[in-house]
C-alpha cells in the first residue's frame, strides 16, 4: 500500500476515532452493567416480587387488570399491557396521564394477575439502571441525543474498517499477535491496542451496526406508523372518534387465533403509537428462541372486537426487533452476557490506548514517530 494512501486512512483513523471516543467510552461503561440488568435489578432490590400464594389463584380477566391498573395510577389511563414468560403469573402495565403520552413520561409496574395488585419497578421509573440506561440510549436528550449517539456509531463503525485497512500492512512486518516488549511503552500499547482491536474486531461491528439501528428507533417506529400501521388502519380515517370501547377480556384470545403458534408480547391499547384511535394492537412474537423477538400486530376493532388486519413485518422493523436484544447479548443466556462483558472491557482498554496513542503520538516528531512504528 503506497504510503499517501496509508496517510489517508490513518487521517481517517485517527479522526473518526477521536470524534466518538469519549462517547464510546460513555457507552462502553454505561453498557457494562445493562448486560447483566436482570441479575442487577434483583440484586439492587428493583426488581417487583409476586407474594407467595399456597395454592395457584385464578387470573383476573383482561379487563380487571386493566381497571385495576388505572385505579392504582388514578388519573391515567392504560397505554401497555405486557407479558413475561419468567413470570407467568405478573402482567407489566404502563400508564400516563394520555393514551399518546411519549414513553419517557409514562409509569411502568407490575400487577399481580391473580389479585390485581401493583408491584412497583424501581428500575423502570428512575432507579439506578433506569439512569444509566437513558445515558446510554439518549443522554437525557431525547431524539436529538440519539441521533447524535447514532452519529458517533457510524463513525465507530468507519473508525473500525479504517483500522483493519491500516493493520493489514502494518502485521506484514511483525508476526500475529506479537508485542514488541524491548521497544517503548508507546509502540508496546501500539501493538497491543492493534492486537486487542483485531480480535474483538467481529463484536466492535455487530454492538456499533446493531447501536446504531437501536438508537434510529424512533425514527423506524416513525417510519412503520406512517407506512405500515398507516395502511392497515385507511378505512378508518374518517371514522367519529371512539366513545367507547368493548372490554379487553377477549383480545388475546382473538389474536391468538388469528396467528397460530404464536404468543402474545403486549396489548397496545387505543391511541398510543403502536396502535391507533380505534384499535386494541395486540403484537404477538413466535416460539423459537429467534423468532421471539419477532413481532406480527394484529389489530382489533376496539369496538366490535373483529380482526381488520393482520400486519407484514417491514424489514426495518425486524432489524430494530433482532438488534436490541444482540446489542446487549441478551440472545445466550449468561455464557454470552460474560462473552459480551469480556469483550466490552475490552473495547474500553482499546478506545483508552488510542487516546493515550494519540496523545503521545503528538509529542513525538514526525520522523522519530514514523522510524518507530515501522521498525519491526
Amino acid at each position: 500500500m503506497k504510503s499517501t494512501t496509508i496517510r489517508r486512512w490513518s487521517a481517517v483513523h485517527t479522526w473518526t476515532s477521536l470524534i466518538c471516543t469519549l462517547f464510546l467510552l460513555m457507552l462502553a461503561m454505561t453498557g457494562l452493567p445493562l448486560i447483566f440488568h436482570h441479575e442487577l435489578e434483583h440484586l439492587l432490590g428493583e426488581a417487583p416480587e409476586l407474594r407467595e400464594t399456597p395454592t395457584e389463584a385464578p387470573h383476573l380477566s383482561l379487563q380487571q387488570l386493566v381497571d385495576a391498573a388505572e385505579h392504582h395510577r388514578q388519573g391515567e389511563v392504560i397505554q401497555y399491557l405486557g407479558f413475561d414468560e419468567d413470570e407467568p403469573n405478573g402482567v407489566v402495565a404502563i400508564t400516563a396521564a394520555t393514551a399518546g403520552t411519549e414513553p419517557n413520561s409514562s409509569h411502568t409496574f407490575m400487577l399481580d394477575a391473580r389479585s390485581g395488585e401493583a408491584i412497583e419497578m424501581p428500575a423502570a421509573n428512575g432507579g439506578i439502571l433506569m439512569v444509566i440506561l437513558r445515558l446510554h440510549v439518549d443522554m437525557f436528550a431525547g431524539l436529538p441525543g440519539k441521533l447524535l449517539l447514532a452519529f458517533m456509531g457510524l463513525l465507530f463503525v468507519v473508525a473500525i474498517i479504517s483500522g483493519v485497512v491500516l493493520y493489514a500492512p502494518f502485521m506484514r512486518r511483525l508476526k500475529f499477535a506479537e508485542v514488541r516488549r524491548e521497544k517503548s511503552a508507546r509502540t508496546r500499547w501500539l501493538d497491543l491496542h492493534n492486537l486487542i482491536g483485531i480480535v474483538t474486531l467481529t463484536w466492535a461491528l455487530v454492538v456499533g451496526v446493531t447501536g446504531v439501528i437501536s438508537a434510529c428507533a424512533d425514527l423506524l417506529i416513525s417510519a412503520w406508523r406512517t407506512e405500515s400501521l398507516a395502511a392497515m388502519v385507511e378505512p378508518y380515517r374518517d371514522a367519529p372518534p371512539l366513545t367507547e370501547r368493548a372490554p379487553a377480556n377477549k383480545v388475546l384470545t382473538i389474536a391468538a387465533k388469528a396467528t397460530p403458534a404464536m404468543q402474545p408480547d403486549f396489548i397496545a391499547f387505543p391511541g398510543t403509537r403502536f396502535s391507533s384511535e380505534h384499535h386494541y394492537s395486540v403484537f404477538m412474537k413466535g416460539n423459537t428462541h429467534l423468532t421471539a423477538h419477532l413481532w406480527t400486530p394484529v389489530l382489533i376493532d376496539a369496538r366490535s372486537l373483529e380482526v381488520t388486519a393482520i400486519g407484514q413485518r417491514p424489514w426495518y422493523m425486524d432489524a430494530l426487533s433482532m438488534s436490541q436484544p444482540l446489542h446487549f447479548g441478551d440472545y445466550g443466556g449468561m455464557p454470552m452476557k460474560i462473552l459480551w462483558a469480556v469483550l466490552d472491557v475490552l473495547t474500553i482498554i482499546v478506545l483508552g490506548s488510542g487516546l493515550y496513542l494519540w496523545w503521545v503520538r503528538r509529542r513525538i516528531p514526525a520522523v522519530q514517530r514514523e522510524r518507530a512504528e515501522t521498525e519491526p
